[in-house]
């Protein structure tokens, strides 16, 4: 009688351990892959939704974008463009060039871009920033010649 207690219980912990697990562990080891597989990237569209004003390295004002223009950028691989809308223009406003990025660091490089943008263009092709990289948002942060904070840009992802 003991015998046949003691298999009942060892075939009920047997079958108990090789249940599935929980969905949402499943999920999270998912996530969890994903992201340590997928390194972060600037490649898809992003939309600027505000911008920092520094003064001595620190945030002293924040803007939203909405209200005075919407502005997208893409990356492929190699590759960025960027156009934006003035809501109170009709000014046609964009760039395209290529561009690269390493920690902390993003250089564009312009090669054409709106009228506007040409005359900008021919004074200046390269611009570097400061980056702050994250899964879904970075900051382009302008430097100035001692390497001080300025301004930023800050991006979501939308694509």
């Amino acid at each position: 009688m003991k015998s046949k207690i003691l298999t009942l219980c060892m075939i009920v912990l047997l079958l108990n351990s090789c249940k599935d697990q929980p969905e949402n562990d499943v999920k999270n080891k998912d996530l969890e892959t994903e992201m340590k597989e997928k390194p972060m990237s600037l490649n898809g569209t992003w939309e600027l939704k505000g911008f920092y004003n520094y003064k001595d390295n620190v945030v002293v004002d924040s803007f939203s974008n909405h209200t005075i223009a919407r502005q997208v950028k893409m990356y492929s691989d190699h590759k960025v463009m960027w156009c934006k809308l003035l809501k109170t223009d009709s000014i046609e406003f964009f760039g395209y060039g290529s561009y690269s990025y390493d920690e902390g660091s993003l250089t564009e490089v312009l090669d054409f871009g709106s009228a506007f943008m040409n005359e900008v263009i021919k004074e200046q092709q390269e611009f570097k920033f400061q980056l702050k990289l994250q899964p879904d948002s970075f900051q382009q942060i302008e430097l100035d010649e001692d390497g001080n904070r300025i301004y930023s840009e800050n991006y979501v992802r939308v694509e």
